[in-house]
C-alpha cells in the first residue's frame, strides 16, 4: 500500500498536529482538466508535504497529465462511478488522516489544515464540511431540493443530525476508513459514510465550507433524476440492512392496518347476524395479517443479525489505534 509522507497542517499549532501525522488528500475526478491542477497547488500550499492522489475516472479530456504535471499521483479507476473510485482509493492508500473532497474548485482548500488539526484534535473520526453558497443560484434547484429532502430522511430513519449529507468534503480517520464497508457505485457513496457513521456511533461533526459555483468548462456529473433515484434506493436497503426492526415493522404496521380496515365491516356483520359476507374480502384480510404477522418476524429475526453485523463492524473499527494526541507519534 502506498503511504503518504508525515505532514503538519500550516498555520496550525504544532501541539494541535502530530509532526509525523501521514495525510492523504485524496481527489477522485471525471473530466476536470481545467481545475485539477489548481486543486492540487491549493492542497499542496496548505498541507505542505501531503501526498495528493487523483482518481481518474475514464477521462476523456487531459486530467491525469495536468494532474501529473502539477506534482499529484495520478491513479485510474476504469469502473465507472464515484462510489467505485472512492472504495479503490480507500483500499489502495494508507494513511491516518484521508482529506477526500471533490476537484472541481467548488470547495474552499484553504480549511483543510485547520480541519485536519481539529480531527486530530478532537479525536473525531469524521468531519464533513457543511457547504455555505457564497452566491445565490449556486446550487441547482432540483440539487437543493433532493439534498433538503434526504437530509430529513436521513434524519427521520436514523436520528441523523447532519445538515448536508451528500458534502463531497470530507476528512476522515484511518480507523473510519479501513472499517467502512462500502457497496455503493454513485454519487450514494456520501449517504454510505453517513449511515456508516451513524451506525458506529462514532465521534463525528459538521463544519461551515464555503461552496462556489463551479469554474467555466467544469460540469456536474450528477445527475438530478436517475442518481435521485439511486440514492432512493439505497436510502431504502441500508434501512433495511441497519434498522431492520423498524424497516419490517413499520411494513407490517401497514398491512395489519389495512386488514383491520377491510375486515372490520365484516367482523361486524358476523357478530350481529352469525354469517360471514363477501367471503373474497374475507379471506384477503386473513392473508394480510398473515403477511404482517410474517413481516413483523422477519424484523425480529434480522434485528439479531443486523446485531451481529454492527458488532463485527464495531470490532474492525476497534482493532485499528486511534489517532495520535499531538506531539505524540502515530
Amino acid at each position: 500500500m502506498a503511504r503518504p509522507l508525515r505532514v503538519q497542517a500550516r498555520n496550525e499549532d504544532p501541539e494541535a498536529v502530530p509532526a509525523d501525522l501521514r495525510v492523504a488528500v485524496l481527489l477522485p475526478c471525471l473530466n476536470e482538466a481545467g481545475t485539477i491542477a489548481e486543486a492540487v497547488r491549493g492542497f499542496q500550499a496548505e498541507l505542505p508535504g501531503a501526498e495528493i492522489y487523483v482518481y481518474d475516472n475514464n477521462s476523456t479530456d487531459d486530467t491525469a497529465a495536468v494532474a501529473r504535471a502539477a506534482g499529484a499521483k495520478v491513479r485510474h479507476e476504469s469502473v465507472q462511478g464515484k462510489g467505485n473510485v472512492v472504495r479503490r482509493m480507500f483500499a489502495d492508500i494508507d494513511a491516518d488522516v484521508y482529506v477526500m473532497v471533490d476537484s472541481d474548485l467548488t470547495y474552499d482548500t484553504s480549511q483543510a489544515g485547520a480541519l485536519v488539526a481539529q480531527l486530530v484534535r478532537d479525536k473525531l473520526d469524521m468531519i464533513v464540511g457543511a457547504r455555505h453558497a457564497e452566491a445565490e443560484g449556486t446550487f441547482p434547484p432540483g440539487h437543493r431540493f433532493g439534498n433538503q429532502a434526504f437530509n430529513r430522511a436521513v434524519s427521520l430513519l436514523f436520528g441523523s443530525r447532519f445538515t448536508d449529507i451528500f458534502s463531497g468534503y470530507r476528512i476522515l480517520s484511518r480507523r473510519f476508513v479501513k472499517s467502512f464497508p462500502s457497496v455503493s457505485r454513485g454519487f450514494e457513496i456520501e449517504l454510505e459514510l453517513t449511515v456508516h457513521a451513524l451506525d458506529l456511533r462514532v465521534p463525528v461533526v459538521e463544519v461551515p465550507v464555503a461552496y462556489r459555483a463551479r469554474p467555466s468548462g467544469s460540469v456536474s456529473k450528477l445527475r438530478t433524476w436517475p442518481d435521485g433515484l439511486r440514492i432512493l434506493r439505497i436510502l431504502i436497503l441500508l434501512s433495511k440492512e441497519v434498522r431492520p426492526f423498524a424497516f419490517f415493522a413499520g411494513w407490517a404496521a401497514l398491512i395489519a392496518t389495512l386488514s383491520v380496515v377491510l375486515g372490520y365491516p365484516i367482523v361486524a356483520v358476523w357478530l350481529e347476524t352469525g354469517l360471514v359476507p363477501r367471503i373474497p374480502t374475507a379471506i384477503l384480510c386473513t392473508g394480510l395479517m398473515v403477511l404482517a404477522s410474517l413481516s413483523l418476524a422477519c424484523g425480529f429475526i434480522l434485528d439479531s443479525v443486523s446485531k451481529g453485523r454492527h458488532e463485527a463492524k464495531r470490532l474492525s473499527y476497534l482493532a485499528l489505534p486511534p489517532l495520535p494526541d499531538a506531539g505524540e507519534a502515530p
